[in-house]
Order: structure tokens, then C-alpha cells, then sequence
């Protein structure tokens, strides 16, 4: 695994002026075009509701009626002498005509479509929204059709003219400015490196059929365009075929917008809503159908739209925060119970707040040194220093351990696997030490089966127990000789459940063909929410293996509860308690993580979740019955602060 460079920076202050100010000044334009092409058919309204009226059409705009007051003034003083005098018809006599039409609902058809500087306006308008974004734009045009304030021709030529502008002008971007441009405003906002090599990938083995599938793939067609420019791409082919694909999609989705979008709007829901709810909720109907429709029209889109489901209906793969949400309540019974919010952060007095954010996984190890070759062989690399002397460090820590790659890097405090990068080359271990601005670990890589034991013991006793041994897996995907890795993950009936991670972790080789009965790993991390499959390991817990981890945990003083990520080259010898590595040790906040076992229910996950925040709480009421310090609540939170503020580590 390789790293990427980390995420554009934000505009600055000056870009985000000049943002602001092109917005509030496409937006005066808009409120023109608005009054522009309202203000008839909005008096023609009035007029037709109060029969009794006189309707007098100026050739003037909106606001010339309240700059030049007199003239009105004028008007109504006259208006108003007719009526003393009784020449103005009242209700009764009007036409009869008038009093029915006068019940009739607002026809869109009476809305006068934009003429002149309006219509230029418009015109310029859109083609320049689109340059924004591509799909609104369309969205836009079409419910402006189907308010009748433009034809479906005049809105559908406008988006066409500002989408095939928009895109050669990226296409010659990508021709003229290359790769150095991705690293200026505005590309740097909308383009990554990552994007652009993906699309590279994606341009090398499908041909120009990608112009014309990208149309319509939102997301893709940035990358892809820009691509197309950068590799030097025929000019003219690429106009031809992305007139083409552009010529079928506008009128589409401006169509598609235009109908669904009149149905909406005039629906009996919003009979009587305001303008502005109505646009907004005929927006948002129309953009979420159109990216269902995107999303079925293709087979990866189609495996997508079950990947969200199966993670939405999977309990497993359910984020921590919905997760978790009963946990923490049995959390806090526990600490009314306990009359103490952070009594379980004395369950590992030996570990700042019992482990429970942030903790460094080099002093952890350094505590188990005890634990002899049990170990695996690591090395801190510091984040100060230059990239030279960084680099140095870990060749030597390689050097002097007899190791070659692949090596581990990951970052000294971390969580959930975040940061933890498989090095096999000094160029991917350059390119992490740039990138990282962390202090790392560089770790031997054990291979074999890995396992995670969760251990406890209760300090007034003399032996530790097992609680959870965790089987992690991960898993492949077998070729046959067709289909490309990309089409094997979504096909396949597990992995579709992590898709979007894979298709992201092995952006470069999506477009392999593995030949017949290949099996290819997706990851090689034993964690969970990056992509492995964790089972109930139970099955290799006996008395040995128990003794070996008690023995262990007992060479790291005033640590009593937590989980081992271990590795083993052979599981019998593991099941005897020999013939293993201790990769890491997290404290308090570990999980019992055989409950994602895809056989275990939800209610037996929080059952065992319970249980271990039980023991935890126990613990820790022990440890402080003996003095040890529990952390205070606004050190806790001051933790997760600082931990939260700490750089991040690009993948």
C-alpha cells in the first residue's frame, strides 16, 4: 500500500473573496432574469384574480414603478376618479367572463419565456453554472422548463454549449499545463493525483469508450477529461466523441428534469408552499432520481446500490457511532452505579487513562519487553528530521534485524487501523515518510494467521483469564480468466459489503484480469472496518495458549485488561502457546471483536459488549481501591482534542 498525497488545501481568504463575490454577482444577474420574466405574467395574474381591475402593461422594467413615483401616482389618481365618477366597472357587471377565470389555478403556460437581454442573460447564465457543476445546472434548466420561464430547446442548447466549453477546456488544460497544474487553484480543489491516476488506468485499457462512458459517471468525468489532455489524446477524436456523449446526455437530463420536475412542483403536496420550497424540494427530487437512475443503469452501479444496502441492513458494518450509541448508555448505568463517569480509566494504571485514546503503541511494546522474542521487532521513527535522516533510520533498523521488505509502518498512536501502510520498496517507504507528519513505528511484517486475544485479570487474583480470541481473515477473490478484479469484487457476495474500501485500496490494478483459479487478497491488515472478515476464534483457545498470554501480560506491571494483535506462522504451535509475535496491545477501548462474526446477532454482540464494560468497571474499582489514579473528565476530553488536532496520515 503506497501513500497518496494528502487532501487539497482549502481556498484562502482572497479565493474565498473572490468566490463570494462571483456568487453575489451571478446572483444579481439571476434576480434579473427573474424580475425580467416574471413580472408580466405575475400582473396578468393579478389582474385576471380581481375582475373588476384595469390592467395597464408598461414597457418598462420592474423597478421603474417605484423609482419614478410620480408617474404612478399619476396613474392611480386617474384610475381612482374613474371609479368616483363610476365608470369603473365593479364585480358585477364585469364580462362574464371574468369572475370564472378569475377561479382558475395559475397556468405555467402564461409565464413569458425571457426575449431579449433576458434570454441573453439566461443564456450566459447557465453555460457559466455549469462550469460549477455540470448535473445541477441541468437539473436547474429543467424545472426552469417546467415553469414555463424557458423552452426545453433554449435550456437544454445553453447547457450544451456551457458543458462541451467547459469540458475541452479541460481536456486543454490537461494538454498545455500537465500535471504541475493539479497543484494550482481551482484544479487543486476539484482533481487528486489519485483521481487522475485512476483515470490514467481507466484511459489505457478502455479507449476513447471511456469519453462516453464517463458522461455518464458523475465524478469521473473531471479526472478523466483532464486525463484525455494530459496523455496527449487526439483533439478532434476527443471533440467528436464528446459531442456525442454530450449531445444525448443534456437533452436527457434536462428533459428528465423538466418532467419529473413539473410533477413535483405542481403536485398537491406543494399546493400553496412558497417558491423557494418548492424549487428546493423539485431540486432535490430530481437530483436523487437521477443518481438512482445513473446508479442502475450500470452493473458497478447496481453492486453499489447493494453494498449500501447490505451495509445499511448488516448491524457489522453499521458505523461506531449508531453502533455504539446502547454502549454507551450501559456505560454510564455503570458509572451511576459506581458514583465515578471514568472509573474504568484505572483499569491499566500503567497506561495514560487506561489506553483509552492516543496511547503510544512503541512505549506499550517497550513494557513487553519482557516478553522476549514474543515481540515483534520494531523501531520509532520521530517526525522531526529530514526525510533523509528519517529514512536512513529505518534502513538501518532493517539492516541491523536482518529484515527485507515488506516492513510495517504505522503511526505511534493511532486508531482502528488508521495510518497502517505495508511497505515493499524503499520508494513506498519514501514516499510514506514524506507524506506522514507523525512519529511512526516501523514494524517487521509477521506473516501467517493473525488472531486478537482479548485478556483480563482482576488484580486481587493471581491468574488472568481469555475473554474473546478473534480469527481474522482476509479475504480473496479467485479469477477466471474474464472478468477484471474491479468486476470480481463486486460480484462477489462478501466483498460487494466493502466495495467502495477495496475498489479504493486497489485503485491501480482494478483493471487486471487474474487468470483462472488466481486468488487474490484484498488486504492484508487484520482490520475490520479497513476490509477484513473477523470470526469467533474460540476454537484455538486451550490452557497453554491461556498460561502463554497470562504469563506475558503479567511481565507488563500495572496492565490487567485488553487485546493482543498476534501473529503466527502456524496455528498449532499457537494453540500450544509457542511460535507467535505480539504486533500490538491496545488497552481499555478494545473490542471483543469476534462479535462481527457474521453468525453473531445483534443482541449477542451488546451482550458480550456489556459484559467486557462490566469487567472493565470492576477492574478499575479495584486498581482504585489500591490508589490508582483515574483520569478526570476534562482530561479525558482533552485527550480526544489533542488526539483529534493531531496531522493526519495520507493512505
Amino acid at each position: 500500500m503506497s501513500a497518496v498525497p494528502n487532501s487539497p488545501r482549502p481556498p484562502t481568504y482572497w479565493h474565498s473573496r473572490w468566490i463570494a463575490v462571483a456568487g453575489t454577482y451571478l446572483s444579481l444577474l439571476l434576480g434579473f432574469v427573474y424580475i425580467r420574466t416574471t413580472v408580466k405574467p405575475t400582473t396578468v395574474v393579478h389582474q385576471r384574480r380581481a375582475p373588476q381591475s384595469e390592467h395597464q402593461l408598461l414597457d418598462e422594467i420592474h423597478a421603474d414603478a417605484f423609482i419614478h413615483l410620480s408617474g404612478m401616482g399619476t396613474r392611480s389618481s386617474k384610475f381612482l376618479a374613474r371609479v368616483d365618477k363610476g365608470q369603473a366597472l365593479p364585480r358585477m357587471p364585469a364580462a362574464l367572463d371574468r369572475p370564472t377565470a378569475s377561479g382558475l389555478q395559475f397556468d405555467s403556460a402564461q409565464i413569458h419565456k425571457a426575449i431579449g437581454v433576458a434570454s441573453v442573460v439566461l443564456f450566459l447564465f447557465l453555460v457559466g453554472s455549469t462550469l460549477v457543476s455540470e448535473d445541477l445546472t441541468c437539473i436547474a434548466a429543467g424545472v426552469m422548463v417546467a415553469q414555463g420561464r424557458a423552452s426545453f430547446l433554449f435550456a437544454t442548447c445553453a447547457c450544451l454549449v456551457g458543458i462541451y466549453s467547459g469540458d475541452l477546456l479541460l481536456f486543454l488544460l490537461g494538454r498545455v499545463l500537465g500535471r504541475p497544474a493539479l497543484r494550482r487553484a481551482p484544479l487543486k480543489w476539484l482533481l487528486r493525483d489519485s483521481d487522475v491516476a485512476l483515470s490514467s488506468a481507466w484511459f489505457a485499457n478502455q479507449g476513447f469508450k471511456v469519453i462516453v462512458a464517463s458522461r455518464f459517471l458523475p465524478g469521473a468525468r473531471l479526472p478523466t477529461y483532464f486525463v484525455a489532455g494530459l496523455l496527449h489524446t487526439n483533439f478532434w477524436k476527443f471533440a467528436v466523441y464528446f459531442f456525442l456523449a454530450a449531445t444525448v446526455w443534456t437533452p436527457a437530463l434536462v428533459g428528465l428534469s423538466a418532467g419529473l420536475g413539473g410533477g413535483v412542483m405542481y403536485s398537491s403536496l406543494l399546493q400553496g408552499r412558497g417558491l423557494a420550497l418548492k424549487l428546493g424540494m423539485t431540486g432535490v427530487v430530481v437530483y436523487l432520481t437521477m443518481r438512482l437512475l445513473l446508479s442502475i443503469s450500470s452493473h458497478k452501479g447496481c453492486r453499489l446500490l447493494v453494498s449500501s444496502w447490505r451495509r445499511l441492513t448488516r448491524w457489522e458494518f453499521w458505523p461506531p457511532w449508531v453502533f455504539y450509541a446502547p454502549v454507551v448508555g450501559y456505560i454510564v448505568r455503570l458509572a451511576l452505579k459506581y458514583r465515578s463517569l471514568t472509573l474504568f480509566t484505572a483499569v491499566n494504571p500503567a497506561m495514560p487513562a487506561s489506553g483509552f485514546i492516543g496511547e503510544s503503541k512503541s512505549e506499550i511494546l517497550r513494557r513487553l519487553s519482557g516478553a522476549g522474542d514474543c515481540i515483534a521487532r520494531y523501531s520509532v521513527i520521530e517526525a522531526s528530521g529530514g526525510l533523509s535522516v528519517r529514512f536512513s533510520k529505518a534502513k538501518a533498523f532493517m539492516a541491523q534485524n536482518g529484515l527485507s521488505y515488506p516492513v510495517v509502518m504505522k503511526p505511534d498512536a493511532g486508531q482502528r487501523g488508521s495510518g497502517v501502510a505495508v511497505l515493499r520498496s524503499d520508494l513506498e517507504l519514501e514516499e510514506r515518510l514524506r507524506d506522514s507528519g507523525v512519529k511512526s513505528v516501523i514494524q517487521e511484517y509477521v506473516p501467517g494467521a493473525e488472531f486478537g486475544v482479548f485478556y483480563y485479570r482482576y488484580p486481587n487474583t493471581s491468574h488472568g483469564r481469555i475473554f474473546s480470541i478473534t480469527e481474522k481473515r482476509f479475504p480473496c477473490v479467485t479469477g477466471n480468466g474474464k472478468s477484471s478484479l474491479e468486476r470480481l469484487i463486486l460480484d462477489d457476495s462478501r466483498a460487494v459489503c466493502m466495495a467502495p474500501f477495496y475498489l479504493n485500496h486497489l485503485k491501480s490494478r482494478l483493471w487486471e484480469v487474474p487468470e483462472p483459479g488466481e486468488s487474490v487478497q484484498l488486504v492484508e491488515l487484520g482490520t475490520h472496518c479497513r476490509g477484513a472478515v473477523f470470526l469467533d476464534g474460540s476454537w484455538v483457545k486451550t490452557d497453554a495458549l491461556e498460561a502463554a498470554i497470562d504469563r506475558i501480560s503479567k511481565t507488563y506491571d500495572g496492565f490487567y485488561f485488553g487485546r493482543y494483535d498476534i501473529r503466527t506462522p502456524c496455528i498449532e504451535d499457537f494453540k500450544e502457546g509457542r511460535n507467535f509475535k505480539i504486533v500490538e496491545l491496545n488497552g481499555v477501548t478494545s473490542e471483543a471483536t469476534h462479535i462481527y462474526d457474521p453468525k453473531e446477532s445483534l443482541c449477542g454482540a451488546y451482550r458480550v459488549l456489556f459484559e467486557q464494560w462490566r469487567i472493565a468497571f470492576e477492574i478499575g474499582l479495584q486498581n482504585s481501591e489500591r490508589c490508582a489514579c483515574q483520569t478526570s473528565l476534562p482530561s479525558l476530553a482533552n485527550l480526544v482534542f489533542q488526539f483529534r488536532r493531531r496531522p493526519a496520515v495520507s493512505l
